[in-house]
């Protein structure tokens, strides 16, 4: 079965700091690319990050750029992992991990796509007060 879970999110003040995790199974999810995306309210999902599945490459939007990191570590149940840094009031969103199927995706125009993703988790919320 199938299980992309997210954890982490919750209420933030601005300037502050969250980590999200992402425990990815029931695949060979070592060998997939991962990435995160959110959504505001009455926004479409957008792309933040990607990393690929050796963690050799990542990929990150312009407005998170130099705040927040991903991180992965392949294991029996890989974790993937969003260090979110200085977040800010319009970083508030639900924020979905997801798994690309290899190899379909080798550059940022694949990767910040949603509909090349394959998996998907639930969802965690992360609220940044002003």
């Amino acid at each position: 079965q199938v299980q992309l879970v997210e954890s982490g999110g919750g209420l933030v003040q601005a300037g502050g700091s969250l980590r999200l995790s992402c425990a990815a199974s029931g695949r060979t999810f070592s060998s997939y690319a991962m990435g995160w995306f959110r959504q505001a309210p009455g926004s479409e999902r957008e792309f933040v990050s990607a990393i690929t599945w050796s963690g050799s490459s990542t990929y990150y939007a312009d407005s998170v750029k130099g705040r927040f990191t991903i991180s992965r570590v392949n294991a029996l149940v890989t974790m993937v992992y969003l260090h979110m840094n200085s977040l800010k009031p319009e970083d508030t969103a639900v924020y979905y991990c997801a798994a690309v199927i290899p190899p379909k995706c080798s550059s940022y125009g694949c990767y910040s796509r949603s509909d090349k993703y394959d998996y998907w988790g639930q969802g965690t919320q992360v609220t940044v007060s002003s």
